[in-house]
């Protein structure tokens, strides 16, 4: 094969893409190739001759004759025939010597009880190596021709169509927040971020809720999966507990306070409500893994096994939250940074080879709290700018009622001057026309317009909702 490619150069442009170095056996046909991948690359001719000075000092070449051996490969012709076989031939032995490795690994890794013995951390560490043997050399399947790309566009907005409108993707469940992003695209992967106590988790579960329920919703109206809008959900809380996820959605539905739930302070009607919801919700696809301390690689083994597990259908990713991950050890160890770009960089690349939707919750840094306008902005996005290049879309979570009540006035009381009383009259009238409101920040889109959607929060219930307009009391 490296005589063919010597031979005819549109062949080493052909498989150049196809095979690494290390693919070959023998180092020293892996170094040949290197040097014709080089070339070609710069786009120069490849011929025993133009190689020859860059193996002149090259110790295993000598051992097999000098630079002349490059002559020797293209002595035959006979490999001008076969030489797309023959790489395939070369790629497959390499991936069966790698998986000799792999289970060489596991088998001394298993048998080595010298340390803490994790079996669990060792099946994840060997599906993780797996994962790479597989997607190793998957660039030629993924290269797509105009028409089959043109073709997933055309399905796109049919589905857009016959979800009546302003939904190509995923719903959120918000009409106002589907007719800004279009839905959650398969491959995206989204950033929603905010300050403590601004919502985030509640938003992200009930976007989570909503899509696992329009799903069941769409298979019972006998809708294909491929139509539906909605999506099976994997939810990665490495925060709250199942229990405490489950308590929040089930507070929303039956409305009742989550702190009436938790406390218990409820009575027999409401026990009636909660239980009611509880079995609405029992064939609910959504998929809550509450393990603590994830890694990104262990993030991804779960992820494919969930999706095995469930007929590829799982479309939408929900990482609450993205600074609780950790990184491979490798960049952890040299700065916070370098671990969250890797991060970033891991969800991202989860989207696309899962061709999932990813809404990976984020931090903000303590700068907002300094400005007199609290609203985030992009560089307010904690520890990493890469966060900000690698997603799609960038949503911030705002509620001014949150500052306001914060900075409640002086109470008048009796004998108070009248610039007290004026002052909390003033801040009275700016919380009733904000309360229960919260802004969704749309500050980086990649498929449309960023802008601001404003909805209404429900705190008791942890409830958000589209939000028609000044109701009562505005």
């Amino acid at each position: 094969m490296l005589g063919a490619m010597m031979i005819d150069n549109r062949l080493a442009d052909d498989l150049i893409d196809r095979l690494d170095p290390a693919h070959f056996f023998e180092p020293v046909h892996g170094r040949v190739f290197a040097a014709i991948k080089s070339l070609r690359q710069k786009d120069l001719l490849v011929t025993p001759v133009t190689l020859r000075p860059m193996f002149e000092a090259d110790e295993g070449m000598r051992a097999l004759g000098g630079p002349g051996y490059l002559a020797q490969l293209t002595g035959s012709g006979a490999g001008l025939i076969g030489a797309r076989e023959f790489a395939q031939q070369i790629y497959d032995l390499a991936m069966l010597r790698t998986l000799v490795s792999v289970g060489r690994g596991l088998v001394d890794r298993a048998l080595d009880t010298s340390e803490e013995v994790n079996p669990r951390k060792q099946i994840e560490d060997a599906e993780e190596e797996l994962f790479k043997v597989a997607a190793d050399g998957g660039a030629e399947t993924a290269v797509k021709s105009f028409g089959q790309a043109a073709t997933l566009a055309v399905k796109m907005a049919e589905r857009a169509l016959n979800a009546g409108g302003n939904l190509s993707g995923i719903t959120t469940g918000l009409d106002s927040v589907n007719a800004k992003l279009g839905g959650m695209h398969h491959s995206d992967l989204m950033i929603l971020a905010g300050r403590p106590g601004m919502g985030k988790t509640s938003l992200a579960t009930n976007i989570a809720f909503n899509a696992a329920w329009r799903w069941n919703r769409d298979m019972e109206d006998g809708i294909a999966p491929d139509r539906s809008v909605g999506s099976k959900v994997a939810f990665f809380s490495l925060e709250m507990s199942a229990d405490q996820l489950a308590t929040r959605i089930l507070a929303e539905q039956s409305k009742i306070s989550s702190e009436k739930l938790r406390m218990g302070h409820i009575n027999n009607q409401e026990m009636s409500r909660l239980v009611q919801a509880s079995m609405e919700l029992q064939n609910l696809p959504l998929f809550i893994d509450d393990t603590a301390g994830l890694s990104i690689g262990a993030l991804h083994t779960r992820m494919r096994r969930l999706q095995r597990r469930h007929n590829n259908e799982i479309g939408l990713v929900v990482v609450d939250y993205l600074q609780l991950l950790s990184g491979s050890g490798r960049s952890s160890n040299d700065n916070r940074v370098q671990e969250i770009s890797e991060i970033s960089r891991g969800l991202k690349t989860l989207a696309k080879d899962l061709n999932v939707s990813v809404l990976a919750l984020s931090q903000l840094s303590r700068a907002v709290e300094s400005r007199e306008d609290k609203r985030p902005q992009l560089s307010d996005l904690r520890e990493s700018g890469s966060i900000e290049q690698d997603a799609d879309i960038v949503m911030f979570v705002y509620r001014e009622d949150y500052y306001l009540q914060m900075h409640e006035p002086e109470v008048p009381r009796a004998g108070s001057t009248a610039d007290v009383q004026e002052k909390h009259d003033r801040w009275t009238q700016k919380y009733q026309e904000v309360a229960g409101l919260s802004e969704l920040i749309v500050a980086k889109q990649r498929h449309g317009a960023t802008g601001k959607v404003t909805l209404r929060f429900e705190p008791e219930i942890t409830r958000f909702s589209d939000y028609a307009g000044p109701g009562p009391g505005f």
